[in-house]
């Protein structure tokens, strides 16, 4: 059974974005950097679908996706293989909502002012249209080095 141990959780609040990897049903791949998640549980990561299209409509047409993660000081990142789900309202739109704002206060403190002004400019508000819930089927290493890039962790 896969298990997000809580070194992954600690990758996942040091790092400045993710890759979410995602196919049409025609087959072309599309992958996008997400700024705003969380890591729900053992076995689920929330993203706040704040300006997903093309993105979107893959997952409705194909969910399997593939999540990366990494803290680039450290050089340690984990790849998630799973399930995409979509959701327009309840408890996770909730949830995506409270994940923008962390992430903009977090940004606020990390950015120069400048950038942050800038940031704000082509995004005055962060809003949540979906909440995209990602059941993890496998776990693999993304660190470089022989014996862990690639390695599968959890099943």
């Amino acid at each position: 059974m896969v298990k997000i141990t809580d070194e992954m959780k600690e990758v996942s609040l040091k790092s400045q974005g993710w890759a979410l990897a995602t196919v049409s049903k025609e087959g072309i791949p599309n992958v996008i950097a997400v700024g705003c998640g969380k890591i729900l549980s053992d076995s689920e990561i929330l993203l706040a679908d704040n300006f997903m299209g093309k993105t979107e409509e893959n997952i409705k047409a194909n969910p399997e996706v593939a999540l990366a993660m990494w803290d680039w000081h450290n050089a340690w990142g984990y790849q998630f293989k799973g399930t995409a789900r979509i959701e327009y309202s309840g408890k996770m739109i909730e949830e995506a909502a409270a994940v923008d704002i962390a992430r903009a206060k977090s940004r606020k403190k990390s950015l120069e002012p400048e950038v942050f002004t800038k940031l704000l400019a082509r995004i005055p508000v962060l809003k949540p249209k979906a909440a995209i819930v990602i059941t993890v089927k496998s776990i693999y290493m993304l660190s470089p080095g022989r014996g862990y890039a690639g390695k599968l962790l959890s099943s």
